[in-house]
């Protein structure tokens, strides 16, 4: 297990990786796109969490600002998940279900990513 470990510590990340808060990591992808990797034992919010810190940290943009999904569901196994800052390339039916006030086409503010999803998580070692 411990070589595992290791040798997963000399894999590359790709360029310009980003860690949020969550221990994800998260890399910008296109003038308005977010990919978040993939990682085992990980639920669809905690992918949001990265998405939405990374473009409330790394991009500085204002916790109003709407976040999509861009990628189809259902996710390949392995596969990351592209997030968008533009509607114009949010995959349809692909969002989150809000209740409350707000737009019902599946994307939720970028604070709401962060507040609501972000939690720290603690690594489980063999």
């Amino acid at each position: 297990m411990r070589l595992t470990f290791l040798a997963a510590l000399l894999l590359p990340l790709p360029a310009a990786a980003w860690t949020a808060q969550n221990g994800m990591t998260a890399v910008r992808s296109g003038p308005s796109e977010i990919t978040v990797i993939h990682e085992v034992r990980r639920g669809d919010t905690d992918y949001w969490c990265a998405a939405g810190d990374f473009a409330q940290r790394e991009m500085g943009v204002p916790g109003n600002t709407r976040l999509w999904r861009a990628s189809p569901k259902p996710r390949g196994a392995g596969d990351g998940i592209v997030f968008t800052l533009d509607e114009a390339k949010a995959a349809p039916g692909a969002g989150l279900s809000q209740f409350g006030s707000g737009p019902r086409d599946g994307s939720i503010p970028v604070s709401m990513a962060v507040g609501s999803f972000c939690r720290v998580i603690v690594p489980y070692f063999d």
